[in-house]
């Protein structure tokens, strides 16, 4: 039994190896979604209500960017894996800053907002696979976990705190709040050309980058990824309504942000213990939890709605981390193009959520009884992971990554490329 705090020691001991390029980039994982998150989440009011789109083409608009956003992650990881991270994260900033310069020109000219927006997604899309690559490039699996975790915890915080600051002035001053999230895309962009390059011991020869996006893929992790969003996604696309015609709007904003709490806060210190987790084990554990926050949910009460967010994200917290450590550990792609492919996956599933969690809802909602939604998720989650032993496949573990010394960019050559020292 693991002493009280010891799961904070292992952490703090981890994540004191990060260096300056790598705390940087964790900056960056919470700057980058605080901008996104100062307007994304507004975009359906924004579309609607400022520039008159009727809600079919906004739904329709929305549904597209988050397919793009998604599954253009196996295009991002492919990228980098041929001309390296930090080049795709420049590109890719570069791309989404672009997209919010476009937002920002809607206000002159409505018509450019679907490509604007659809840019700002391309730009996510190609930076999230070289952004978790690079930050575990060179580490090894026992401090994968932390680094992991770390990114995604700073990454849901960017997502709580940009709506609070932007709600406000999405409607009363939405050039200055797009003014503003450009200027904070160019100083992050700025401070990206600063970071070292990596070493290219992560990407694979010269032959194997020209395989297809999904050669490689390891199947187990790719299809329990799909189905994690898949289910997930109920909560995260229908919660609103449901929660907004029981409680109120202000009410919805406590449970998300519940949720996000938990993932900043939980995930971190859980990271060794998911790391060593038996994957059968934390597949069952994490469709559990999905699944009974569901079942709670369908209760209905203001208090049923935290309780329910909070099991649904602890089996989020669980499933997508330990989905991805075990497609690194089978894979034998580049970090990227495993990200990448992950991100397809997640992309599949939260489609799939979207066209069938939809007509569900409607159902439910014709007939007046959407807590059935609810428990017909949840009864999801109890039938469909047997499935997922159709696809288990035992993989090739991915051989230990040694970086070789280099003197790139101005590194010592007792060092890598990315700043840490080898065998840290």
């Amino acid at each position: 039994m693991a002493e009280p705090g010891a799961d904070g020691v292992r952490l703090r001991s981890a994540l004191g190896t990060l260096d300056g390029p790598l705390r940087f980039l964790l900056l960056s994982s919470f700057l980058i979604p605080l901008g996104s998150f100062m307007v994304l989440p507004f975009m359906s009011v924004f579309l609607h209500e400022r520039l008159g789109m009727g809600l079919g083409a906004v739904g329709v608009v929305l549904a597209l960017a988050s397919l793009v956003q998604f599954s253009g992650g196996i295009v991002g990881g492919a990228v980098a894996e041929r001309i390296g991270l930090r080049r795709t994260m420049l590109w890719a900033l570069v791309i989404r800053t672009a997209g919010f310069v476009g937002l920002l020109l809607t206000l002159l000219w409505p018509p450019l907002a679907v490509a604007a927006l659809l840019l700002t997604c391309c730009g996510a899309a190609l930076y999230l696979p070289a952004n978790k690559a690079y930050l575990v490039h060179g580490v090894d699996d026992a401090r994968r976990p932390a680094f992991l975790s770390a990114g995604n915890a700073a990454l849901n915080a960017g997502m709580a705190v940009g709506p609070l600051i932007a709600g406000p002035f999405v409607l009363s001053r939405p050039g200055w709040l797009f003014l503003a999230v450009t200027a904070l895309f160019v100083l992050v962009t700025a401070g990206h050309t600063r970071l070292p390059e990596t070493s290219g011991d992560s990407r694979p020869a010269p032959a194997e980058t020209g395989r297809g996006l999904l050669a490689g893929v390891t199947v187990l992790p790719f299809a329990a990824n799909a189905l994690a969003f898949y289910l997930y996604f109920h909560f995260q696309h229908y919660l609103a309504v449901y929660a907004v015609e029981r409680a109120s709007s202000e009410f919805y904003s406590l449970v998300l942000l519940l949720c996000f709490t938990l993932v900043i806060v939980v995930q971190p210190l859980a990271a060794d213990r998911i790391r060593r987790m038996p994957y059968g084990t934390a597949l069952t554990a994490g469709f559990l939890l999905l699944g009974a926050g569901l079942a709670v949910l369908a209760v209905g009460t203001r208090a049923a709605l935290p309780a329910g967010g909070a099991l649904i994200t602890l089996g989020d917290i669980l499933l997508f981390l330990k989905n991805d450590l075990e497609a690194l550990r089978r894979s034998t792609r580049s970090d990227a193009v495993v990200f990448g492919q992950q991100r397809l996956a997640a992309g599949l599933g939260a489609c799939a959520s979207g066209l069938l969690g939809g007509q569900l809802y409607g159902l439910g909602e014709r007939v007046g009884h959407t807590e059935w939604f609810w428990l017909l998720a949840a009864a999801q989650c109890l039938l469909l992971p047997p499935v997922l032993l159709a696809f288990r496949d035992r993989g090739t573990p991915r051989p230990t990554l040694k970086p070789q010394p280099t003197t790139s960019e101005g590194a010592s050559s007792t060092h890598d490329t990315d700043g840490r020292v080898p065998g840290r």
